[in-house]
């Protein structure tokens, strides 16, 4: 006796393969694009850097012969210090001050929504507007040290945008200004996602309020650190148009940043091959950033 065919059991018709298969056409040329204008391109310009390739590609391998410059060249290790100043208090302050002002509008104050907007509208420029306003804000004979001496205050001095060993906080002043409305949104939605159970809990135990939010609160948030940290980090290395906005690398060359230094010391002198083994280096931080970051959601998830 032979047993029912089961729905299961039954071949797949033309129209159900094609249910199947739409998904994927779809995203097809999407795909397809993608591959080939961005790893394409992160490939050809690994394969310049390997080759003498001038003011225009050349082919002629000289092997690390072009790291070797970079490494040698001082302009590029003063980006480099640059870039670890510039980007260990552009992120330190972004999550100080975005954890500080989260907690602050997490006390259900009034007019939260208005200063939620206040903090989060700097996000919405462009780093060139941001560039272009504090300009003109650090100025000596425009902005506020001119503004205070005019307030009677003669001796006050505010000049680090022309001081060599000072133009590099100018970046972080005005990074900051910009991004740490962003950390402020990532950790008050962490912040309103915590069980309020916990923190009812420790004020049971006679817990004071700072001691919640350092003790309780901030370990549940650290999955909002480290993506904030992901983010800032990433802002940080690829930070092109706040320089050339605020400072143009100047005083000299005093605050060039990797990202500066591959356009105006590499591509503008025509020294595609150093400034595509600048451009490598580059994305090897970000690599470096990202990859510990896959390793922990994926491992999260495995566990989860």
């Amino acid at each position: 006796m032979t047993k029912p065919t089961t729905r299961a059991a039954l071949p797949p018709t033309a129209s159900g393969r094609l249910q199947a298969w739409l998904p994927k056409l779809v995203l097809a040329p999407s795909v397809a694009v993608s591959l080939f204008f961005v790893y394409g391109f992160m490939l050809w310009t690994f394969v310049l850097s390997l080759t003498n390739s001038r003011m225009l590609p050349s082919y002629q391998f000289v092997g690390f012969g072009q790291y070797a410059r970079l490494m040698a060249n001082e302009r590029w290790w003063v980006a480099s210090t640059n870039l670890m100043v510039f980007g260990a208090l552009f992120i330190l302050i972004c999550l100080v001050l975005g954890a500080l002002l989260a907690i602050l509008l997490d006390q259900k104050i009034r007019q939260e929504g208005a200063l939620r907007t206040v903090y989060l509208y700097p996000m919405a420029l462009s780093f060139i507007v941001t560039g272009v306003v504090w300009k003109w804000l650090l100025n000596p004979q425009l902005g506020i040290q001119a503004m205070v001496r005019s307030w009677g205050f003669e001796s006050f001095r505010f000049d680090w945008i022309v001081d060599p060993n000072m133009a590099i906080y100018t970046l972080v002043i005005a990074a900051v200004w910009q991004a740490s409305g962003f950390v402020m949104a990532l950790f008050l939605a962490g912040l309103r996602g915590i069980d309020d159970s916990i923190v009812k809990a420790a004020q049971l135990d006679g817990a004071s309020l700072p001691r919640i939010y350092w003790r309780v609160v901030m370990p549940c948030l650290r999955p909002v650190v480290f993506s904030a940290v992901m983010i800032l980090a990433h802002i940080a290395i690829k930070s092109f148009d706040l320089v050339v906005a605020l400072t143009g690398g100047g005083p000299g060359y005093a605050t060039d940043l990797p990202a500066t230094f591959m356009y105006t010391h590499a591509f503008n002198r025509a020294q595609i091959g150093l400034g595509s083994a600048s451009a490598m280096l580059m994305l090897g931080g970000v690599l470096a950033i990202l990859i510990p970051y896959l390793y922990s959601e994926l491992r999260s998830r495995k566990h989860g």
